[in-house]
């Protein structure tokens, strides 16, 4: 019988404290798993939404900032979700812009990863990494070089690190989201030609909520999923299919 049950699992979320964030904590805690919020924000709404979580404080404006999470309690699920986006003309872009999207989207993806893998080899279990990739994984977009670089960095990453561990009890994969309604695509929302562009461009013809990918998460989280690794699913409204 399939399952998608997470009955007793337990799952770390970073940037759970809005958007895509939150609503696939709210999906995982309603696959039965038990959720771990972990952020540089309190995440105060989420944890109101989901009785029983907790919150964790991490700014992963710090790549290591989760190094000693996963050796002190066992994890089961770890979705790599916290991310930010700086936007200019590239020709304009600085330097810091750069490093702070690449330290929080890749660098911090990597090292939180790695320390989750570490703590599972060394109990001799299993488990699943969710990372939250986007469109731009395989676009260029425009006026946000760091985000398309991190991302694309991401995309690979859910790869290679699918190659090293499947057959060590870890399934890596991710997601990628299209234009969702969130804080980070408030700007193009804002924009009446931009919003109208991307509409028009989305076979479905909505923006997506976030609570469209907490069932992708739910999926790839649970033992439905068992010999998918390395995959990148795309949640987009056929975007990706225009």
């Amino acid at each position: 019988m399939i399952s998608f049950s997470l009955a007793g699992k337990r799952a770390l979320v970073t940037g759970a404290n809005t958007g895509i964030g939150q609503a696939i904590a709210v999906g995982l805690a309603e696959a039965g798993a038990e959720v771990i919020l972990a952020g540089r924000s309190h995440p105060a709404e989420t944890l109101a939404l989901i009785p029983g979580a907790q919150a964790l404080a991490l700014d992963f404006a710090d790549p290591m900032a989760a190094k000693d999470v996963f050796s002190a309690q066992t994890i089961d699920i770890l979705v790599n979700n916290a991310g930010i986006i700086r936007r200019a003309d590239s020709v304009d872009f600085t330097e810091a812009d750069w490093d702070a999207v690449m330290d929080t989207n890749l660098k911090a993806l990597f090292f939180t990863a790695q320390a989750f893998a570490r703590a599972v080899f060394a109990r001799g279990g299993s488990g699943q990494i969710i990372n939250i990739a986007s469109l731009l994984s395989f676009q260029g977009g425009i006026r946000v070089p760091s985000y398309t670089a991190s991302k694309h960095g991401v995309a690979g990453l859910t790869k290679l690190l699918a190659n090293e561990w499947a057959a060590r009890g870890i399934r890596v994969n991710a997601i990628a989201p299209g234009y969702i309604e969130t804080n980070n695509t408030e700007a193009l929302r804002a924009d009446p030609a931009r919003n109208a562009a991307i509409l028009d461009r989305i076979p479905v013809g909505r923006w997506g909520e976030a609570r469209d990918i907490a069932g992708a998460a739910v999926f790839l989280a649970s033992p439905a999923a068992a010999y998918i690794h390395g995959a990148i699913l795309n949640v987009d409204g056929g975007w990706l299919a225009r």
